[in-house]
């Protein structure tokens, strides 16, 4: 046992001995995974944490799909905007089925049969099993102008004869026009006014944020009393006296530009003092010394060097703000102050339900507030992971 042990202590002797002597200035050889990871640039660590968070990830990839619709609305839609059918006014929705009497066939809805209670004035619609129509994919439907420029009647689904079958997923409404094609129509306009918002809010508060958090003095102290002035005022009544002083005659275009402006402009001072404080703090850093002696001009040391210390940081509260647009649309087209028809918004479509006998016998009117929520929520979670991947060494 005594010879084990020593031959044990003499191998490891000889194993100390014969190893290389410590030099402290070697480095370390890095592994290719520790190498990837200590060389990553801040956009590259952002991006690893922020695949992390499995919801915001989500969120993304539902907004995407969103905005990617927005390009296709006109195919996407089975039918045009305006399309109207006088035969199925404020007809169900008609669910889609692909078994008929215990045999698979392809996705197809049953018709229906209405009439009109005398005793109610409303029309009854009854779900009629001997008439199938089967629905087509990539066919031919109602006329329509992509982006008012080019003439198609191309349709991801239709029902097999138009003349006679009727495929109203999400209902119709008051004229007979299908909701779900009016939804997509709508995703548009509702979406693109947030971006356009956001656009013109970011903007003014970056500008007028970073001129007040670099210069200082008056020029800082006029700016932050017109904020504070500002957020005293109540947001809401607000927007309605700036969207009830559109004039009537404005054409829905013009109408649609008035009201994104009036919502750039209202959302700017929250963002502009964010911007003021980081740049507070970030004056009296030695890079922005460096900068100043090395003779940078104000703009370029504004552009080029603090705005981009806290752009993770802009990401963040952007993906934040669009929503509250979002909101603000459809408040305002829903109590007939912001867009008005022919322009259709998800806010328009809601504001036929203003009518609470409507709603209660057509409950499928209020399905355009499902996108709201969806897109609101999704914004939310994605802001939320945009602001975790912000500070990527947390």
């Amino acid at each position: 046992m005594s010879d084990t042990a020593n031959s044990g202590r003499e191998t490891r002797l000889e194993h100390w001995h014969s190893k290389e002597p410590f030099d402290p200035q070697s480095v370390e050889k890095l592994t290719p995974e520790q190498e990837q990871y200590y060389m990553a640039s801040q956009w590259r660590m952002m991006w690893w944490k922020f695949c992390r968070h499995r919801l915001a990830v989500v969120s993304g990839i539902i907004l995407l799909l969103f905005y990617l619709s927005i390009l296709f609305s006109e195919f996407l839609a089975p039918y045009e905007l305006h399309s109207r059918n006088t035969k199925y006014i404020f007809a169900p929705p008609q669910s889609i089925h692909i078994f008929h009497e215990g045999e698979l066939r392809a996705p197809f809805v049953y018709g229906y049969r209405q009439r009109l209670n005398l005793e109610t004035l409303q029309r009854e619609y009854r779900v009629d099993t001997n008439r199938i129509y089967t629905l087509r994919y990539f066919c031919r439907g109602d006329k329509y102008k992509m982006w008012g420029l080019f003439e198609s009647d191309l349709h991801l689904v239709c029902p097999d004869d138009q003349r006679r079958a009727s495929f109203f997923w999400l209902g119709t409404d008051r004229l007979g026009r299908d909701i779900l094609s009016r939804i997509i129509y709508g995703t548009r306009i509702s979406l693109t006014i947030g971006l356009i918002g956001i656009i013109i809010s970011f903007t003014l508060g970056i500008i007028l944020g970073g001129i007040s958090g670099y210069y200082g003095g008056w020029i800082d102290n006029v700016i932050q009393r017109t904020i504070e002035l500002l957020k005293s005022l109540p947001q809401l009544p607000l927007w309605l006296a700036l969207s009830a002083a559109l004039p009537v005659t404005w054409s829905p275009i013009w109408v649609f530009f008035g009201l994104t402006i009036i919502l750039g402009l209202l959302d700017w001072p929250g963002l502009a003092r964010a911007v003021r404080s980081k740049f507070l703090s970030l004056r009296e850093e030695d890079f922005t010394t460096a900068a100043q002696l090395m003779g940078a001009s104000p703009p370029r040391i504004i552009g080029r060097h603090l705005l981009p210390s806290f752009a993770s940081h802009l990401i963040a509260s952007a993906s934040l703000a669009v929503p509250s647009m979002i909101l603000g649309e459809t408040a305002l087209s829903f109590l007939g102050l912001g867009l008005r028809p022919p322009i259709t918004s998800w806010g328009v479509l809601l504001n036929e339900t203003t009518n609470i006998n409507a709603v209660a016998t057509t409950p499928w009117l209020m399905y355009p507030v499902v996108p709201v929520i969806i897109v609101v929520l999704a914004f939310n979670f994605l802001g939320d992971g945009l602001r975790d991947a912000a500070d990527p060494y947390k």
